[in-house]
């Protein structure tokens, strides 16, 4: 059951996290960790731990996307 609980959690973050926002740093920031997160919370569902999976790859994501914004505005990108 929390198993369940905590996929379908990440599911809906995953739908509904970036509806609404304006600007492309907080789009892919938040895609970023949305996508680690659930990525993550997977990877820990194997490993007996999808709470510290989901933590650690929400982090990780949230950075990655930040850094993929800044350099995609380094690019001369939008």
């Amino acid at each position: 059951m929390k198993k369940a609980l905590i996929l379908i959690v990440v599911a809906v973050m995953l739908a509904g996290g970036c509806a609404g926002t304006s600007s492309n740093t907080v789009q892919r920031t938040l895609s970023g960790g949305a996508i680690g997160a659930s990525s993550g919370a997977l990877i820990g569902w194997a490993a007996g731990s999808p709470a510290a999976g989901a933590a650690i790859g929400g982090g990780a994501g949230l950075l990655g996307g930040y850094l993929y914004d800044q350099y995609e505005k380094y690019q001369g990108r939008p």
